[in-house]
């Protein structure tokens, strides 16, 4: 069984510098993430130098633009569903999340395309905006303060991409200070209990939103198999997709792949088909390990065979 290790000899420096000059999407969202922060800074500086109380900076950006609890408020301000995940005060939070999102956005990127990276994270954001205002107008716990409370930060998106990657690759395996080397998938339900058992002890909204992120990101990725990746936001139908073949012009990667259909395919997609074959390879391969060919369906005897006669 091969296990997917997380590029650990690699000099971390270095690593980040060619990361940021790639232009990839998900260098974008951290910069787009950074450079708000940077501007929320700024602003509270300005505020400083007119004698005015740097955290009333904080309050103005907050109430244009956290997602509020109160229904009432989020039917005013409808944005703050969207821009909430890109919203951080503290120096640690930011910190702490672009790292996470560096890291298994990365991973993401190995295996799926750019697109549904961003569509994980927007939708997965959305969701636990979502899950937050339900869960904190339906419990009699939130009563007093749902009208006073708010939710910030992109933990929801990057908690969808991390479940994501761990429904998707969950024996890929990553190197941790301390605690060694530990499949992704076994992270992920640990990072989930953490957050459904520190509800109670503060910042309910926050670990609340993590889970609604981090269950929509699992289940987009049963989605996405089940459909076997059509249909979904970022691949849009066979007609749609036909018709505007009509209008592209043929390039080398059209000639040289062609995908279901005879659909030309861009090299990113060959270079993931090539990736998940080999993945339901390693699973075939793993069963038989364990219990034999004969343990296998018609349709993984079927698969196997067919691999096998490519190489």
């Amino acid at each position: 069984m091969m296990n997917y290790n997380y590029g650990q000899n690699q000099n971390p420096v270095e690593e980040i510098k060619r990361f940021f000059s790639q232009g990839s999407v998900l260098s974008v969202l951290i910069l787009i993430n950074v450079a708000i922060w940077i501007l929320i800074q700024a602003m509270q500086v300005v505020f400083f130098f007119n004698n005015t109380p740097a955290g009333e900076a904080l309050e103005i950006v907050k109430n244009a633009f956290a997602i509020p609890a109160y229904i009432p408020g989020l039917y005013l301000k409808p944005w703050t569903a969207l821009t909430y995940m890109f919203l951080h005060f503290d120096v640690w939070h930011i910190l702490f999340n672009m790292l996470w999102l560096y890291w298994f956005g990365k991973i993401f990127l190995e295996f799926l395309p750019s697109r549904q990276l961003v569509w994980i994270y927007l939708l997965g954001g959305l969701s636990g905006g979502l899950v937050f205002v339900l869960t904190f107008n339906t419990f009699p716990v939130f009563k007093d303060i749902v009208a006073v409370s708010f939710a910030l930060g992109a933990s929801a998106s990057v908690m969808a991409i991390v479940a994501a990657v761990a429904v998707y690759v969950p024996n890929y395996t990553i190197q941790l200070f301390l605690f060694g080397r530990l499949k992704i998938l076994y992270l992920a339900v640990i990072l989930f209990v953490f957050d459904f058992f520190m509800i109670p002890s503060g910042n309910a909204g926050g670990h609340i939103a993590h889970i609604g992120g981090a269950l929509f990101g699992g289940l987009y990725i049963m989605l996405y198999r089940i459909t076997n990746k059509k249909s979904l936001p970022g691949n849009p139908p066979d007609f749609i997709r036909n018709f505007i073949n009509l209008f592209r012009g043929k390039t080398q990667s059209d000639s040289s792949f062609t995908g279901n259909y005879g659909r030309p395919v861009s090299d990113e997609e060959y270079n993931l088909k090539k990736k998940e074959t080999q993945r339901k390879v390693d699973e075939i391969l793993e069963k038989i390990s364990k219990g034999g060919y004969d343990c296998l369906t018609k349709d993984e005897k079927e698969f196997l065979f067919k691999t096998s006669n490519k190489h």
